[in-house]
């Protein structure tokens, strides 16, 4: 037992002299790291994000062989865009986003296969603060006080006035109110089709290749990055008087 201890001992003496003495490398790979910046073919500082694909994210290959439908022509004019916003979000909309926000805003994923960036979570933000605006507006609206039906053991139903117009919160009523289709109309009133970023299924019929789900997810987006960049009141204001008052809501002064 003694002696097979020993010889272990010595194995691992000998195994770690052997580690101390031989060079690295030869018993581990080493992967060589390089510090220096990769060289584009091109300086990207002098072009905004918006406007170009990043180079690691272009695919070596079309990703639509022998595809015969034409590229969908988008806008590229700032100025384009910012009367859009100006339509929007009144006087002054242009100045309340910085450019990339404004950009990514009108952005669908289907626009450049997404290497841009899209709207999916401005749109995500933007819809819950539209609905939660609606259900106020819609509780704070003069309603209909249907007459109560006799009981007939004589008891009256409790009232107050902040509980009579809680009948109009029905999700019918403001579901209805606030359907992608009356999105999508209010969208066409404003324009957004000129400078809507993104790549139809079929350009030559954009109703069936989803123009109104489209324009209505981007006036979500529209919302969602006002309150990113200016916080919820001004969004809250926006959503109140740039897409409820005009959808036909009775907003509270």
């Amino acid at each position: 037992m003694a002696s097979m201890l020993s010889t272990r001992a010595a194995r691992t003496v000998s195994c770690s002299a052997c580690r101390s003495f031989a060079r690295p490398g030869l018993l581990l790979p080493q992967r060589g790291l390089s510090t220096s910046t990769e060289q584009t073919s091109f300086d990207s500082a002098d072009k905004p994000r918006w406007s170009y694909t990043p180079p690691r994210a272009q695919a070596p290959f079309s990703l639509r062989l022998n595809s015969k439908r034409r590229e969908f022509p988008v806008n590229s004019d700032p100025k384009v865009l910012d009367q859009f916003y100006i339509r929007m979000l009144g006087s002054d909309g242009e100045k309340l986003l910085s450019d990339e926000i404004k950009w990514l805003a009108v952005t669908h994923k289907s626009f450049d296969q997404g290497r841009r960036g899209f709207n999916d979570r401005l749109a995500f933000l933007g819809k819950r603060i539209v609905q939660l605006q609606a259900s106020l507006a819609l509780a704070q609206s003069p309603g209909n006080v249907a007459a109560a039906k006799p009981d007939a053991h004589g008891r009256q139903p409790f009232s107050h006035p902040a509980l009579e117009n809680l009948n109009n919160l029905s999700p019918s009523t403001k579901n209805f109110l606030t359907a992608k289709s009356n999105l999508a109309d209010l969208a066409q009133k404003y324009e957004m089709g000129t400078v809507l970023r993104w790549s139809p299924r079929k350009p030559n019929n954009l109703e069936s290749s989803g123009l109104e789900l489209v324009l209505a997810h981007t006036m979500y987006a529209v919302i969602g990055a006002v309150s990113l960049e200016k916080g919820g009141h001004v969004a809250n204001q926006m959503a109140r008087e740039r897409i409820l008052a005009p959808l036909g809501f009775k907003i509270a002064a």
